[in-house]
């Protein structure tokens, strides 16, 4: 990988890509990566760690409304609240972009190790690495609003 802006551009083609092929739902770059989150409220974040050549974290952030659309869109089934469904989907979103990532970062991803997803959710939390890290958040739009990927890199 030669940047971040390459990462950047086939992060947000392969985003794009899960959120129409297995979400069924459209969604759009919603501009240049942000600095940081801050705080997120009513929100849930999806993650996995990376290990191996390249070690960090993959995360996605939805409001709650936007999980509970993506949820229902995944499953085909009308969710209502923030639940253990809820939270599979957006563990399991992660998961794929994290496979996704796997290949980008390197030969078909075989140097590198997914953990499993886990999610944290919240009426208001902070999302922050400990390790030195090259950090990206991108914003996407979907219908139900926005949300974000971050890639977090230690150096």
């Amino acid at each position: 990988m030669n940047s971040f802006t390459e990462l950047s551009d086939k992060l947000i083609e392969s985003t794009i890509e899960i959120f129409t092929g297995m979400v069924m739902m459209d969604i759009s770059s919603a501009g240049e990566p942000v600095e940081k989150t801050g705080t997120f409220k009513k929100s849930i974040t999806g993650m996995v760690g990376l290990a191996g050549t390249h070690k960090g974290i993959l995360a996605v952030h939805l409001p709650n409304e936007v999980a509970l659309a993506v949820t229902s869109n995944f499953l085909g089934v009308d969710v209502g609240e923030i639940n253990e469904d809820v939270q599979d989907a957006i563990g399991e979103i992660a998961n794929m972009l994290g496979g996704n990532l796997k290949t980008i970062l390197s030969d078909r991803g075989r140097d590198i190790q997914l953990s499993l997803p886990s999610t944290i959710f919240g009426d208001e939390y902070a999302f922050s690495s400990q390790a030195e890290s090259d950090q990206i958040i991108l914003p996407f739009q979907s219908p139900n609003g926005m949300f974000y990927v971050e890639v977090e890199l230690e150096r």
